[in-house]
């Protein structure tokens, strides 16, 4: 009995102790709520953070899109090229416009924004057209384009003869590069076939007159048909034209004043390969090589010269860093864009 109450007594005192290290001491308890307090404290000086970050990040942007816009605004200033205005000149009559180049601020400062490479910066460029164009001159004849652009183009008088034209053409293809055509339209209602090759390969066929007349002695009704007829026939192959070479050269200012009337812009040459006359492709090489220039308009025929001076008179305007272009081409106040920039 007694060794029973001993037992009932222990287990009381063993539930009592096990009661006792169940609860935190005052010391634990007291750090628990110091640790509670620290965390609660970093948790908001966390979120103050953010909020900081978050009104840091619109003011870094704004004051980064300010540098950007300054620098490029300044930069643009230096690249900008003016427009140059058509003129007519006292020598050389009708000489086309030629676009200016400026900075496109806006443009250059969203790719700039965008670049993942820190404080570099692609400008982009855009044409600037001049106020006066070759349009606005009145009817004026062109012997030239704009001594600015760097480009030329060869003019072909086609009036008679088809031997030397695929030889040609083969020349033109392989240089890849694209002349002007302009027929005789006597010639162009036989040649139907050889015409509609030359348009298939990307070259320009424009107005030479009907039947080969002095422009300067015909009455301006005749003028007025030797036009009329070949425009028909232009036509008739789908083209738009745009452009007249009276033959021979010849043509007074009603000449002009006609092929104004039909929106046709009088084309002569600045430099003539005298092609008719037989000299010899190295002597046509040797004349263009001291005449070539930004801008010159060269005439020629289809010739057994002007078929053997081809292949060399294109490398030689290449070498010359010169580009070769329809007559349109090189009228167009377009400009040429050199290498290293992004153009509009």
């Amino acid at each position: 009995m007694l060794h029973r109450k001993w037992m009932l007594l222990g287990s009381f005192f063993a539930m009592v102790l096990f009661t006792v290290n169940a609860i935190p001491s005052v010391e634990t308890y007291i750090k628990q709520v110091k640790n509670n307090q620290h965390a609660e404290h970093e948790l908001v000086e966390e979120h103050e953070l953010v909020d900081t970050k978050a009104e840091i990040r619109p003011a870094f942007a704004s004051a980064n899109k300010s540098i950007l816009l300054d620098t490029i605004t300044k930069e643009a200033e230096k690249r900008r090229i003016a427009p140059i205005n058509a003129k007519v000149d006292s020598v050389w009559k009708a000489i086309p416009g030629y676009n200016g180049l400026e900075v496109d601020i806006e443009e250059t400062l969203k790719l700039a924004e965008h670049q993942l490479t820190p404080n570099q910066i692609n400008y982009v460029m855009k044409e600037v057209e001049p106020s006066i164009q070759l349009d606005d001159l009145g009817p004026n004849p062109v012997y030239k384009g704009n001594p600015k652009k760097p480009m030329v183009s060869i003019m072909i008088n086609v009036a008679w003869g088809n031997e030397f034209l695929p030889s040609m053409l083969e020349t033109l293809r392989k240089e890849n590069v694209h002349a002007t055509f302009f027929f005789d339209g006597s010639w162009l209602k036989k040649n139907t076939e050889m015409a509609k090759r030359i348009l298939s390969e990307g070259h320009e066929v424009s107005n030479h007159a009907y039947s080969h007349k002095d422009m300067r002695t015909i009455s301006r009704s005749k003028a007025v048909e030797e036009i009329s007829k070949t425009e028909e026939l232009l036509k008739q192959l789908g083209v738009k034209n745009v452009l007249f070479a009276p033959p021979s050269g010849y043509f007074n200012q009603e000449t002009v004043q006609v092929a104004s009337e039909f929106k046709l812009q009088t084309i002569l040459w600045t430099f003539d390969t005298i092609d008719w006359k037989n000299p010899g492709a190295g002597r046509i090489l040797e004349r263009l090589s001291n005449q070539v220039e930004p801008g010159t308009l060269i005439l020629m025929h289809p010739t057994v010269s002007s078929r053997d001076a081809l292949p060399g008179m294109i490398s030689l305007i290449k070498k010359k860093g010169l580009v070769v272009g329809t007559v349109s081409d090189l009228l167009s106040s377009k400009r040429i864009t050199g290498q290293g920039q992004i153009t509009k």
